[in-house]
C-alpha cells in the first residue's frame, strides 16, 4: 500500500505492506529528515493535535494503526542534541535482533478506567434492525438483502426520520473510527480535545514562547463555530417527581432562586442508537445566596470531595451529573402562573450561563479510550426550571459545545449585557495575562435564504454554543432513594438539620426495639425513613456513625430489595455506629408517663394498697388469667391478651 508522509522536510510516498512493523516507517522517515532524534518522532492523522509518539506504537503493524493506502500521515521530530545514538532507534529498528523485544510502553488511552456505561456500548455493535420487508425481500425468513440489513447506529436517513438532532457519542466514534483495523482496540484514539490556546513552547522551537513571538507552528487555528454532530448525553432523566418537586419547595417558600447538584448515574438510552442517559437520584444544595433574581454561588464547593466520595458507596455507585437551577418570576397579574422569558425571540440560555456551564464542563471532563489524553468531552448537564409559555413550570436541559469549553479554556471569550450575545475578547500580550485570539466566524442564512459567513468579532449568538438534551420522568419510578421527607441542607431558617430531629424520629419508629421486633410494617417504615440522600449526607457530617458505618448504612438503604426482604436492616443494626446511635435515641428520649405495676422495676413510689388491689382483682379471675391474660417481657405486668402493647410501660407485648 501507499502512505504518504508530510514533514517540515516535505512530502514523500513509500511503498509499505499493511502487515509492517512501526519500525519499517520509522527507518523510512529517518531517511527523510536531517538530524532528527528519532525519540520526538510523532505522527499524527492531522496536521495539528492529536500527536503520537512513535516510540509509543512499538510492537504495532501498520494495518492495527488503521494506515490503509493513500493515508497521509503527518510528522513531528526535534533536531538532535548530540551524536549520540538514541535509545528509541536502537529499539525500534534492531527489535528483530534481540532476543526477548521490551513490551510497549505505557499509553494513556489503554489505561483509563471508563464509566460502566461505555463498557456496555463498546460491547455492542449499535446496530438498528430493520425486519424484513414484505414488498422488496424476495428470500427466506433468514436471509437478508439491502432492504432488511440493520442500520449503522449514525445512519443519516434513520437519523432524519426519527428527529434526532445529533449523534450519540459511541453513535459518533462508530462513525470516524476505522473500519479496516483488525483490532480496533490498538488503532490510534480517533478523537482529539478541542484546544484553542498557544502551543507553549513552539514545537519548531525557532523562536521565543508567546507573548514573546508566535508562528503558525504554535498559534490556533481560525476558528468557524458550527453545530456539534454528537453530544455526550442524550437524555436527562430524574428518578422520581418527589425530587424536583421538593428542591422547588424553597422558592415556593421564599421566592428566591435556588441551586442544586444532581447526584445519579448513566444508563443507557434506547430511543437513540447507542444513547446514553444521566438518571438523577437526588439534589443537593450547596451553600448559597438567593435573589429575586439571580444567586450567589462559592466555587470551589467546599464539600464535593465528601459528597463525590459518600456517592460512591451506594449499590449503585452515584455521582455528579450535572446540576440545576430556578429561573421563575410569577407574572404581575396571576401570582400562581411565571412570566415566560426564554424562548426563540428571547434566549435560551444566558451568555453568563453559558460560560458557567462550558466551566463546569471543563473541570468534570469524561474518561475515555478514544482520546490520547485519556480524557474527552463532559457529561455534565445543565438544568433550569423556568417557566412555560401558559405559565408552569417545566424543565429545560441542555449542555455546551467542546467548542464552547475551549474557547472558555483559551480565556477567549466573555458574557455580555445582552444575555443571548457572547462577546469575543480582545487579544492581550501582556506577560500576566497573556490571551491570543484567532480569528472566530459563524454561519447564519440571510433573508434570501443564502448562507453566509460572518465575523464573529466583536459578539456573536449564544445559540452557536448549545447542544439541546432531552428529558422526562420514568413511566414506572423505581427510585434509590425512597424518601424526600429529612430537612434538606444548607437552607438556613427554612428548614434546619439537627440531630436532635433525627433522634426524635427514631425514636418515634421504634428504632430501638427494631431488633427485637416482629413487626414487619414498622421495620419497613424506618427502612424508608432511612433511604433519603440528604439525612445520609447529614449523618455523614456529624461523625456519631464511622465513615464504614455510613457506607454500610448507604450500600443497605439503596438496595432494590429494601421493602421486600424483613432481614435487609439486620447488617445495619449489627454495626457499632448503629449500635451508638441508639444509645444517644434512648437517652434523649421523653420521659414516658409513670403507671402502676406488679413489680418494684417499674416505680417504687407505688403504694402497696395498689398492689393489694391487683392481686385480689388477679385471684378472683382464676384460672381464666392464663388465657386471657398476657405477660409484659419487659415489667411482667399481666396485660389484657388483646392488647398490642403494654398498658403500663408502652413496650410491645411481643
Amino acid at each position: 500500500m501507499l502512505v504518504r508522509i508530510r514533514s517540515k522536510d516535505g512530502n514523500f510516498r513509500f511503498e509499505l505492506n499493511p502487515k509492517d512493523d512501526i519500525s519499517r516507517l520509522l527507518s523510512k522517515i529517518l531517511q527523510t529528515t536531517v538530524d532528527a532524534d528519532p525519540s520526538s518522532i510523532t505522527i499524527s492523522n492531522q496536521p495539528r493535535g492529536n500527536e503520537t509518539p512513535i516510540s509509543r506504537l512499538r510492537g504495532l503493524t501498520l494495518q492495527s494503526l488503521g494506515l490503509k493506502h493513500g493515508d497521509l500521515v503527518f510528522v513531528g521530530y526535534k533536531a538532535k542534541s548530540s551524536s549520540a545514538p538514541s535509545d528509541a532507534t536502537t529499539d525500534l529498528t534492531s527489535s528483530q535482533t534481540t532476543t526477548s523485544a521490551p513490551q510497549p510502553p505505557h499509553r494513556k488511552w489503554e489505561t483509563v478506567q471508563e464509566d460502566p456505561v461505555d463498557t456496555y456500548w463498546r460491547s455492542k455493535d449499535g446496530k438498528i434492525p430493520k425486519g424484513r420487508d414484505s414488498r422488496f425481500c424476495k428470500h427466506g425468513p433468514n436471509g437478508m438483502c439491502d432492504y432488511c440489513m440493520p442500520l449503522e447506529p449514525y445512519d443519516a436517513t434513520y437519523q432524519a426520520e426519527s428527529s434526532i438532532k445529533h449523534l450519540s457519542f459511541h453513535a459518533y466514534l462508530r462513525k470516524i473510527s476505522p473500519k479496516t483495523s483488525s483490532n480496533a482496540a490498538q488503532a490510534l484514539p480517533p478523537l482529539s480535545p478541542v484546544s484553542y490556546r498557544v502551543k507553549v513552547p513552539c514545537p519548531s522551537s525557532g523562536h521565543p514562547s508567546w507573548p514573546a513571538g508566535i508562528c503558525t507552528a504554535c498559534q490556533p487555528s481560525a476558528i468557524t463555530l458550527q453545530s456539534q454532530p454528537f453530544r455526550m448525553v442524550d437524555h436527562l432523566e430524574f428518578a422520581s417527581q418527589d425530587i424536583v418537586e421538593r428542591f422547588l419547595q424553597a422558592w415556593r417558600a421564599t421566592g428566591l432562586q435556588r441551586f442544586g447538584w444532581l447526584i445519579g448515574h448513566y444508563e443507557p438510552y434506547d430511543k437513540v442508537p447507542m444513547g446514553i442517559k444521566a438518571v438523577v437520584e437526588a439534589i443537593h444544595e450547596p451553600p448559597q445566596e438567593g435573589e429575586l433574581d439571580g444567586l450567589t454561588l462559592g466555587l470551589p464547593w467546599e464539600d464535593e470531595p465528601r459528597i463525590r466520595e459518600l456517592a460512591k458507596s451506594a449499590t449503585t455507585p452515584l455521582t455528579i451529573v450535572g446540576y440545576i437551577f430556578t429561573d421563575l418570576e410569577p407574572t404581575a397579574e396571576d401570582r400562581t402562573k411565571n412570566v415566560y422569558k426564554r424562548h426563540s425571540q428571547s434566549f435560551f440560555v444566558s451568555s453568563l450561563e453559558a460560560i458557567f456551564a462550558a466551566a463546569i464542563q471543563n473541570s468534570n471532563l469524561t474518561s475515555s479510550q478514544s482520546s490520547p489524553t485519556g480524557h474527552f468531552g463532559s457529561r455534565m448537564v445543565t438544568a433550569i426550571l423556568t417557566a412555560t409559555e401558559d405559565g408552569q413550570v417545566d424543565i429545560s436541559a441542555y449542555q455546551v459545545s467542546e467548542q464552547a469549553c475551549a474557547m472558555v479554556d483559551a480565556d477567549m471569550i466573555e458574557a455580555s449585557v445582552e444575555p443571548g450575545i457572547v462577546r469575543v475578547k480582545e487579544e492581550d500580550r501582556n506577560q500576566d495575562s497573556a490571551r491570543y485570539v484567532p480569528d472566530v466566524f459563524y454561519r447564519y442564512k440571510n433573508e434570501y435564504g443564502i448562507e453566509v459567513k460572518k465575523s464573529a468579532k466583536p459578539c456573536f449568538p449564544v445559540e452557536y454554543l448549545l447542544l439541546t438534551v432531552t428529558h422526562g420522568f420514568p413511566q414506572n419510578p423505581s427510585p434509590v432513594f425512597r424518601s424526600t421527607d429529612f430537612s434538606i441542607e444548607n437552607r438556613p431558617g427554612l428548614e434546619d438539620q439537627q440531630v436532635e430531629s433525627v433522634l426524635s424520629s427514631l425514636d418515634r419508629l421504634g428504632a430501638p426495639l427494631i431488633q427485637e421486633s416482629r413487626d414487619l410494617s414498622r421495620r419497613i417504615e424506618l427502612a424508608k425513613w432511612l433511604s433519603d440522600w440528604h439525612l445520609i449526607a447529614f449523618l455523614d457530617s456529624t461523625q456519631l456513625m464511622s465513615k464504614d458505618d455510613i457506607r454500610k448504612l448507604l450500600q443497605i438503604v439503596t438496595s432494590p430489595t429494601l421493602t421486600e426482604d424483613p432481614k435487609s436492616l439486620d447488617g445495619l443494626i449489627e454495626t457499632e455506629g448503629w449500635q451508638t446511635l441508639m444509645t444517644f435515641t434512648r437517652e434523649s428520649a421523653p420521659t414516658r408517663p409513670s403507671t402502676s405495676a406488679p413489680t418494684s422495676n417499674i416505680n417504687h413510689d407505688i403504694p402497696q394498697e395498689i398492689f393489694d388491689q391487683i392481686a385480689a382483682e388477679e385471684s378472683a379471675r382464676g384460672s381464666q388469667t392464663a388465657v386471657r391474660t398476657r405477660t409484659c417481657p419487659h415489667c411482667t405486668f399481666e396485660n389484657d391478651h388483646s392488647e398490642r402493647d403494654c398498658e403500663v410501660c408502652g413496650l410491645p407485648l411481643g
